[in-house]
């Protein structure tokens, strides 16, 4: 947990005004999180802090690979990361009660008596939505998937047979399909 001190940003001693900040993250960061389903992160993430009096604008730019699976036919992935995502950090007397009124997610109170900035859960949410939802095998030049053909034409196999009623467990509904 030592290198979780790198995340945070003691900005008690900014001077109002823009301070850019670098990480590079890697799988070692996501250890004390849940198990992932991609791998192999490397990811720059870029903050730039805008601090004002009383709150503090941050932009946190995310660009990076991850390996993950395909969903379609489980072939392996390197996925490009990017995406940019900003916070308002507003100081307040009760944070806790304010944050859980504030319906924008993209607001976030924290204590007039903080020193330190904590931003190792936003990264690790920003990088998580950085990664597409369907990942798919890209298709060729000819617009064709590039999934793994066994697997394709097994599925396809599985679709027929499922059309065709070759499942027992549906082998019995057939007998209500045109009945009104």
């Amino acid at each position: 947990m030592n290198n979780r001190r790198a995340f945070e940003i003691p900005f008690v001693g900014l001077k109002p005004g823009v301070h850019e900040f670098q990480y590079e993250i890697d799988d070692k960061f996501f250890a004390p999180y849940d198990e992932q389903d991609f791998t192999n992160v490397y990811a720059n993430v870029k903050l730039t802090l805008d601090k004002k009096n009383g709150f503090m604008l941050l932009k946190f730019d995310i660009d990076g690979t991850a390996d993950a699976a395909c969903d379609r036919c489980g072939n392996p992935l390197t996925m490009r990361l990017w995406d940019e995502f900003n916070i308002v950090v507003k100081m307040v007397d009760e944070p806790q009660k304010m944050n859980e009124q504030e319906e924008d997610p993209d607001v976030y109170y924290i204590s007039k008596t903080e020193s330190h900035l904590h931003i190792a859960d936003w990264i690790y949410e920003f990088i998580n939505l950085s990664i597409p939802t369907q990942k798919y095998c890209p298709e060729d030049a000819e617009g064709k998937s590039t999934c793994n053909p066994e697997v394709l034409k097994k599925l396809e196999q599985m679709e027929n047979d499922t059309e065709k009623g070759a499942n027992p467990l549906w082998k019995g509904l057939d007998q209500f399909k045109n009945l009104q």
